[in-house]
């Protein structure tokens, strides 16, 4: 079945990109910077990103250079595999100027790079900043939501905190066909949320001072991913990498909800986050992947234990659980995976209990017009636990940006156990479906100036079945928060020019 499935992945990924290949030629073009395959016979915008197109310059005839630079992030692209073959016997070579290529593997385009290894829609906007260090790239992101949250029910609680995180990713060219990349992220939580986390109602996962948290949602370590990569193209269509982090995250679920688009103005995690896509801080990861044009095949060996309560030190390596996971990107605007990972003793309290995770998801993105964005993401997740069995999720959350405004929701289903939400006697063996949905709307006061702060609310709402009120009472489980919410603005091509000056 494994090996049927992966033959159709591949077929379909050859006919898309033959079916690609009917661009007219012109006399005059101009392309995206972003995506160099957008080409047009006139000025404008990007429809998939809104950015300014850019005049694509032919090739001149004349004696080049006897010294070779090698290609950086920021590369000129003379390649005929990477164009329709018309264009080239029409109008001879076309150089598209400047392309960004993701730090994990040099094939790959910058927008396609999600948490870890995983990948997002290439047409999926960046916020960031971005600086040429010579021939280096070092790209800066992150977010920061000071908020007041008010959680109802007996489990409740009301706080002030600050959920953040930044994150730095450089490449280093070796060469025309190979690159290096290093990539940190860290996150300020074991300071502005504490070591109990923040309220955020049937949330479940980790431990503070050796009892299961619940109804909190755990606070991230300081360093979150330190990783290096080393990526070689084969060919002008295959290419591999290898990555190793420390922490790191392994091959298994979707990006991470914070580096989803979907989820960016969401400062809440997930309530299946420990279905879907945990293992992003994982200390020990080695991760070996090969792309072939829009499809990848990756596998990882990893430490399985999730990280303990000391969120300052870097834990142990045991290289002891193992994953597989294939990305497909049949079109600019979708990003399919499926995984499936093997954890040992994923939780420290119960050093014998063992974990089959399997997940699958599907991302949309739409550029709409200059300064508007649509992005969709559906993820099913599923643990098979020891002693407790398969657990499901599934979430979908959407997100709408238009100018200033962005309005977003997230709905999920998540079925935990009596044991997860930490209930008494009879109870721990049960299985209990907990539904929640998420509004809320974010209004910049500063949009596109290098800093994106704005003001926005958020009503969440639970539902939980009658058997789950003598913990929890019989009030209503809502969620309420006001917030700023602090990251750079979208990463524009004339960044990338003064950032060459």
């Amino acid at each position: 079945m494994l090996k049927f499935f992966l033959t159709f992945i591949l077929i379909a990924s050859i006919t898309s990109a033959l079916l690609a290949q009917t661009a007219k030629p012109e006399a005059t073009h101009y392309t995206c910077v972003m995506h160099p395959e957008v080409v047009q016979d006139h000025p404008g915008k990007c429809p998939k990103c809104g950015m300014e197109l850019v005049p694509v310059k032919k090739q001149k005839k004349h004696r080049t250079s006897n010294t070779e630079h090698p290609t950086s992030k920021l590369e000129t692209v003379n390649s005929p595999s990477r164009e329709p073959k018309h264009h080239h016997e029409g109008q001879g070579q076309m150089m598209h100027e400047i392309k960004m290529q993701s730090s994990v593997n040099l094939t790959d385009p910058m927008t396609r790079e999600g948490s870890g290894t995983s990948w997002l829609p290439d047409s999926s906007p960046m916020y960031g900043h971005m600086f040429m260090l010579g021939q280096d790239m070092l790209m800066l992101h992150g977010a920061a939501f000071p908020r007041y949250t008010n959680v109802s029910t007996r489990r409740g609680d009301d706080r002030i905190d600050a959920p953040n995180w930044l994150m730095g990713m450089l490449s280093h060219p070796l060469g025309d066909n190979a690159q290096f990349g290093v990539r940190l992220m860290m996150s300020l939580d074991p300071l502005t949320e504490g070591g109990r986390g923040y309220p955020l109602l049937f949330q479940s996962g980790e431990s503070w001072h050796d009892q299961p948290l619940h109804d909190r949602q755990h606070p991230h370590d300081l360093f979150s991913e330190l990783s290096l990569t080393y990526s070689q193209k084969f060919t002008p269509d295959l290419s591999g990498y290898i990555y190793f982090g420390y922490p790191g995250e392994p091959a298994l679920g979707p990006p991470t909800f914070m580096h989803r688009i979907s989820a960016m103005d969401d400062p809440d995690a997930p309530l299946g986050h420990h279905w879907q896509d945990s293992s992003h801080v994982t200390f020990g990861v080695a991760t070996g992947g090969l792309v072939w044009r829009t499809v990848k095949i990756e596998g990882s060996i990893f430490t399985g234990r999730e990280p303990d309560e000391d969120r300052y030190d870097f834990d142990r390596p045991r290289f002891d659980s193992a994953s597989g996971r294939i990305s497909w990107n049949p079109t600019p605007d979708l990003a399919l995976q499926f995984s499936h990972g093997y954890l040992k003793s994923p939780e420290g309290l119960e050093p014998t209990a063992n974990r089959h995770r399997t997940t699958a998801s599907i991302i949309y993105n739409k550029a709409l017009e200059d300064d508007a964005n649509w992005a969709t993401t559906f993820v099913w997740g599923q643990n098979d636990d020891t002693r407790e069995g398969k657990t499901q999720s599934f979430l979908l959350e959407s997100d709408f940006q238009l100018g200033r405004d962005t309005f977003y929701t997230r709905l999920e289903r998540v079925e935990k156990s009596g044991h997860e939400l930490v209930l008494n006697g009879a109870d721990l063996a049960k299985i209990f479906p907990i539904y929640a949905a998420s509004f809320g709307y974010v209004h910049d006061f500063t949009h596109g100036d290098g800093i994106d702060v704005g003001l926005g609310a958020q009503f969440t709402i639970d539902h939980r079945p009658d058997e789950l009120d003598r913990y929890y009472g019989d009030e209503i489980g809502y969620g309420l928060e006001v917030f700023l919410r602090i990251r750079p603005s979208l990463h524009r091509h004339h960044q990338m020019v003064d950032a060459m000056k």
